[in-house]
C-alpha cells in the first residue's frame, strides 16, 4: 500500500479530468514529480478505460476515483477487475453500507502488500445542507460525514474522502491512522466552481489532510507544473 506522504509536493493529487486520452497523457507527463499522485476520475475512465490508468501510471501513482456504489457482490467484482491496474487508491461510496465496504476490502486483500488504499466517500463536496435535505437526510453535512466515516472505517476502509470543512472533525474523532484525502480545495483568490464546502490547500493540510486534490486550478493553468509547485510551496511542512 502507498504510505502517507512526506514533503509538501507529495501531498498534492492533481485531477486529470478530461475525456481526451492524449491530453491526459500530456498533463500527466508535465506534472510528473510535481505531485504525489494523479487522479483518474470518471470522465477519463469512462472515455478511455483501463488504458487511461496505464498511461497516467507511467508518470505517477494513480488515485482511481470511480466511487463504486452497488451491491456487495458487484463492488467486490469491480475491485477484482481493477486490481490488475495496480491503482494506489480506489474510491467507493460510504453510503453503500458496511457489507459493501467489507466485501471490497476482502477482495482488495487478495493483492497483498500491493493492494490499493480503499477510500470511502462521505458527502460530496458539491453538497450543502439544503441539497442534503432534498435527498431526505435531515442531518447537517458534518453530522452525516461523521456517521458515514465511522461506518466505513469500522467496515474496513483505509481512509476517507471528505470536504476541507470536515477534516479537523474526522481527525479528532478517528485519530491519526485513517487516511484523509480532501477535494474541494481552492487556492486563495480562485473561484469555487461547483464546490460548496471549500478551503485553501494550506488550511486543509493544517486541519489534518494527508492528501489534497486539485483539478482545474492546476490543469487549466497556463503552466500546470509551475502552478502545482507554487501550491506545494504554500503548504505547511
Amino acid at each position: 500500500m502507498i504510505a502517507k506522504p512526506t514533503g509538501t509536493a507529495a501531498r498534492l493529487i492533481a485531477a486529470i479530468d478530461t475525456g481526451d486520452l492524449a491530453r491526459a497523457e500530456a498533463l500527466a507527463a508535465s506534472l510528473a514529480g510535481r505531485c504525489g499522485l494523479l487522479k483518474v476520475g470518471l470522465e477519463l475512465f469512462c472515455a478511455a478505460g483501463p488504458p487511461a490508468v496505464d498511461a497516467v501510471a507511467r508518470h505517477a501513482p494513480v488515485f482511481l476515483d470511480v466511487k463504486l456504489h452497488d451491491i456487495p457482490n458487484t463492488v467486490a467484482g469491480a475491485i477484482r477487475s481493477l486490481l490488475p491496474l495496480r491503482p494506489a487508491m480506489v474510491t467507493l461510496h460510504a453510503a453503500g453500507g458496511a457489507a459493501m465496504i467489507a466485501a471490497a476490502r476482502a477482495e482488495a486483500e487478495r493483492a497483498g502488500a500491493e493492494r490499493p488504499l480503499l477510500l470511502a466517500v462521505t458527502v460530496l463536496t458539491s453538497i450543502d445542507a439544503a441539497t442534503l435535505a432534498a435527498t431526505g437526510v435531515a442531518a447537517l453535512p458534518s453530522d452525516q460525514v461523521l456517521r458515514l466515516a465511522r461506518l466505513a472505517v469500522a467496515a474496513g476502509a483505509d481512509g476517507l474522502v471528505c470536504s476541507p470543512q470536515e477534516v479537523a472533525l474526522l481527525r479528532a474523532a478517528l485519530g491519526p491512522a485513517v487516511a484523509l484525502v480532501v477535494p474541494g480545495v481552492r487556492p486563495a483568490g480562485s473561484v469555487s466552481d461547483d464546490q460548496a464546502r471549500t478551503a485553501t490547500p494550506a488550511e486543509a493540510v493544517a486541519a489534518g489532510a494527508d492528501w489534497i486534490v486539485l483539478g482545474r486550478p492546476i490543469t487549466a493553468a497556463p503552466d500546470p507544473a509551475a502552478t502545482a509547485a507554487a501550491i506545494a510551496a504554500t503548504l505547511p511542512p
